[in-house]
């Protein structure tokens, strides 16, 4: 009788706590959503997406102060045609796209946004130097050995 008692007990218990486990599941789940949403910071947050990897928002959160993010600008020049720029900035203009993840922005102009959508921004550390890079970029056909420079596909 006490063993039925207390399996009465346990079951009534975990009737009581599973929903409370599953609202908690549940809530934390939107909230993630959320975040994934709120990130993309567009309509169309897929393929015009800039991806940043963990080492580039780390990197990002030790030297931001502020309002500061990471500008990615698209130049002509390099010797393969294009070039990628990086710089700390403050302004945003109506025709950037801000790109944000883990509390550490990236802000490209829409202009360059065109030769970088779909690319990934990270900070590398070598021995000879440290440095934002865009890496997979889908829209440049190949790229010089120091990696600031890029054609584009035609």
């Amino acid at each position: 009788m006490a063993a039925t008692r207390g399996q009465y007990v346990t079951a009534a218990l975990l009737r009581a706590v599973i929903p409370r486990q599953r609202s908690r599941i549940l809530e934390a789940s939107a909230e993630l959503q959320a975040r994934r949403e709120a990130s993309s910071s567009g309509p169309e947050a897929g393929e015009g997406q800039i991806r940043l990897t963990d080492s580039c928002v780390q990197r990002l959160l030790e030297i931001t102060e502020g309002s500061e993010f990471l500008r990615l600008q698209v130049e002509g020049g390099g010797c393969s045609g294009f070039q990628y720029k990086f710089s700390l900035d403050t302004v945003i203009n109506p025709d950037d796209r801000v790109f944000e993840q883990g509390g550490a922005r990236v802000v490209v102009d829409s202009d360059s946004l065109a030769f970088v959508k779909g690319a990934q921004v990270d900070f590398s550390r070598e021995l000879i130097r440290s440095s934002f890079q865009v890496l997979n970029n889908p829209q440049a056909q190949q790229g010089c050995s120091c990696g600031s420079s890029f054609s584009i596909k035609l």
